[in-house]
């Protein structure tokens, strides 16, 4: 028998969609509830206590009114900051958003890395770990962009941007020593990958972007496998 009960996605705003929208292709079937945050939003420029307290207790409360069999954090800065605290509070699968490093290094051929996300997410220890874990031989420059997730929320809103406002954010990369280099670049945000293409049309030279997204879709159907 089908499990009817939804995976829940939870950001501050919209940039969840990025990581729905793998699952979705990979599990069209398994019924979902998409929830923002919108009082909150954006996560990226609150302080990591306001963080680590509001998201647990707003997941708690949206476990209790959905009954989901999974939730999904669909946003870096919440997940990196309170993770954790989730899975401590809530009896049910919790699957999070981590800045998809190993990945990169694994694609990138000049051994250097740029990371895009939140000032929240970017200097975050969770950050370094998987540095060190994965990308020990990598340089990896990390830039911090509130804008962006600004520019990928007025492009769901069908508002158009002046492309120099992307070559300024990826300058905050390439302008770093040894950026010139960059060949892979990591959008910690789940906002970014909805302006990917601007990003890419606006590096300095060819880069490939990765994101969390279809390993997030891999994980959950490895949970969820023959609930459907």
């Amino acid at each position: 028998m089908a499990d009817d009960r939804p995976l829940l996605f939870f950001d501050s705003g919209a940039g969840g969609l990025s990581v729905l929208a793998p699952t979705r292709a990979s599990l069209p079937s398994a019924p979902l509830v998409y929830v923002a945050d919108s009082a909150g939003f954006p996560y990226g420029t609150r302080s990591e206590d306001e963080i680590a307290a509001r998201v647990p207790a707003l997941l708690g409360r949206l476990a209790e009114r959905y009954r989901p069999r999974l939730i999904v954090i669909a946003c870096n800065t919440a997940s990196t900051i309170a993770l954790t605290h989730v899975r401590a509070a809530l009896d049910v699968p919790i699957v999070g958003t981590v800045p998809a490093i190993k990945p990169a290094a694994a694609l990138s051929r000049s051994r250097v890395i740029g990371v895009l996300g939140t000032r929240a997410t970017v200097r975050q220890p969770y950050v370094d770990d998987l540095t060190a874990r994965f990308a020990a031989d990598c340089k990896v420059l990390r830039h911090a962009s509130a804008e962006l997730v600004e520019l990928a929320e007025a492009k769901l809103r069908g508002e158009p941007a002046d492309p120099a406002r992307y070559r300024a954010v990826l300058d905050g990369l390439f302008a770093q020593p040894g950026g010139d280099r960059i060949d892979v670049i990591v959008n910690a945000c789940t906002h970014f990958p909805l302006v990917e293409a601007e990003l890419a049309a606006a590096a300095p030279h060819p880069v490939t972007f990765v994101d969390g997204g279809p390993g997030i879709a891999r994980r959950i159907a490895h949970l969820t496998q023959g609930q459907d």
